[in-house]
């Protein structure tokens, strides 16, 4: 399925926009416990970068965004013909940037959703 010129351009500028974040730090990306994909929370957006293999596997890699309100999302690949390179270059951005994260659990039980629920 081909895409717009403007739906791409919108997409290639989100992406810069996540690696300028990531960058300077303001875009935490975290590693989950016993996976190698990358997550981070933005805008109310679960952002996922994967697959859950290492970078040095030399495999196709995606950015999947979806609002935490809705069913719907966006999936970016490395394999797309004209932002195929930013996804590459986010993976290994984020990469570098998260290396020394250690993994955490996205779906512990923690005092502070249990008293968000309970309240």
């Amino acid at each position: 399925m081909t895409r717009d010129e403007g739906k791409t351009k919108r997409l290639a500028a989100l992406i810069t926009q996540l690696l300028s974040l990531t960058k300077s730090g303001e875009l935490h990306w975290e590693r989950q416990v016993g996976s190698s994909h990358r997550y981070a929370r933005w805008k109310n957006n679960l952002l996922i970068l994967g697959p859950a293999e290492p970078v040095e596997a030399d495999l196709p890699r995606y950015l999947f965004i979806t609002p935490f309100d809705s069913p719907f999302c966006v999936e970016v690949n490395s394999n797309d013909e004209d932002l195929g390179n930013e996804v590459k270059q986010l993976v290994n951005t984020v990469e570098e940037s998260s290396k020394e994260e250690p993994p955490t659990d996205p779906f512990a039980i923690t005092d502070d959703i249990l008293s968000g629920l309970t309240s």
